[in-house]
């Protein structure tokens, strides 16, 4: 049985990365975009990569970067140029599915260790087995492996650790491997470029099969179809420990620190609630609540109790209409430049993602502490300190709030959506 399972968030960028650690994450995941799956929202490139590097160790965090792509030739000479300026530098692990991306990190920095990606789709203990020997330290376990399957790949290779996705978008595609984006639109996602197509509306016409008929639901308005559901096992988090997972991954490197914090502080919560609390699944259930608050497309257990209990597609719509609004990071506290008119109120700069105004009751959810709400007394620019009527996003925008309690630096801001 584990002790201290690793709570691992995804880091699309510095200051993503940053809000993981902030909000509970003990491990990161990141990488460069010509080498990872995740190739056209990434803002890494090889000086802040090293510079994060630096940055989570400082924390004590560990970082683990990806090199998950499925190479061509073309890729090779590129990869060990890439891959020496890690020399004098190495993260915790390398993330590679290809078995010729790993043989080159062995040649090239032989002190690596190196995670096996959820790519190259590990279902069975043989194949743990066969990679442990290849000299990898974990195997980052596909999507369809049931609870039953992971408790015999630990029991057969116990030395091995076992990585496991809890949270996030799920692929239409078994494992990931999907070629619709290639098809529809020439980008591909095994080489971290997909365009999304599974969660587009589409209207069916199909040419007549004989005896051959496809249960699809749809209206004149078209469906949903190949739209999975997001995973969610923020419930089951315990029986994934007791099974031998080491690791509980959260996808997202493409969403925003928003949706980032909430999620990682609430697995963060989840695993804090010790096993003989009383009120540990009434806890659990208000924690899972409060993710569904953000943007989703319902939520599933995946394939955890068995591929014939996985109903993982969401046709009614592509996702969720969200209540709240992100309109802010806290950026910085108790500002000097400005006094406050009562000593009752706190002056904090903030950056800007969606319209605020004078007036407006916001909610703080802070890295540690608990959510804190208030009104906005003033609001003033960051730059000639006059005072404004309202502040919108854009342009990496500051501003200054005036409000009545002191809240953590780190903290994102949402309110409630206007409906009309």
């Amino acid at each position: 049985m584990l002790n201290d399972p690793e709570l691992l968030a995804p880091a699309g960028s510095f200051e993503k990365l940053k809000y993981a650690l902030e909000f509970g994450a003990d491990a990161v995941y990141a990488g460069l975009p010509d080498f990872s799956l995740r190739a056209r929202i990434n803002k890494f490139n090889e000086k802040n990569i090293a510079e994060a590097i630096n940055y989570t160790h400082s924390k004590n965090k560990k970082i683990y970067v990806t090199i998950n792509i499925f190479a061509h030739n073309y890729h090779l000479n590129n990869l060990k140029k890439h891959l020496l300026i890690f020399k004098k530098n190495l993260p915790d692990a390398f993330i590679a599915s290809d078995i010729g991306v790993i043989e080159i990190i062995k040649k090239v920095l032989p002190k690596a260790d190196i995670h096996l990606s959820t790519q190259a789709n590990t279902t069975n203990w043989q194949a743990a087995k066969f990679w442990h020997k290849q000299g990898v330290k974990r195997i980052v376990l596909a999507r369809e492996v049931t609870l039953e399957e992971i408790k015999e790949i630990h029991r057969k290779v116990p030395k091995l650790e076992l990585e496991y996705f809890v949270h996030g978008a799920m692929c239409m595609a078994y494992s990931g491997r999907c070629f619709l984006s290639s098809w529809q639109t020439g980008r591909s996602s095994n080489l971290g470029d997909c365009a999304q197509n599974c969660r587009w509306k589409y209207q069916l016409v199909e040419e007549k099969r004989p005896n051959e008929y496809m249960p699809i639901e749809q209206d004149n308005h078209g469906t949903y179809f190949l739209n999975s559901k997001d995973l969610c096992l923020i419930e089951y988090l315990d029986e994934l420990k007791n099974a031998g997972i080491t690791s509980f991954k959260i996808e997202g490197r493409a969403k925003s620190v928003y949706y980032l914090a909430q999620v990682v502080k609430a697995y963060k919560l989840a695993l804090e609630i010790k096993s003989n609390d009383k009120n540990k699944k009434t806890k659990i259930k208000k924690l899972k609540s409060d993710l569904n608050k953000l943007v989703n497309r319902t939520f599933t257990t995946g394939f955890l109790f068995g591929e014939c209990k996985y109903k993982g597609q969401e046709t009614r719509f592509s996702h969720t209409e969200e209540e709240y609004e992100f309109v802010g990071e806290v950026a910085e506290l108790e500002s000097r430049k400005l006094k406050v008119e009562s000593k009752n109120f706190k002056i904090i700069k903030i950056k800007v993602h969606n319209a605020l105004f004078v007036g407006d009751r916001i909610e703080f959810i802070q890295p540690r502490g608990k959510n804190i709400f208030c009104k906005i007394k003033n609001i003033y620019d960051d730059k000639t300190l006059a005072k404004l009527k309202s502040a919108h996003g854009g342009q990496e925008r500051m501003v200054y709030i005036e409000i009545s309690k002191m809240v953590e630096v780190f903290s994102v801001i949402r309110k409630r959506k206007n409906k009309e």
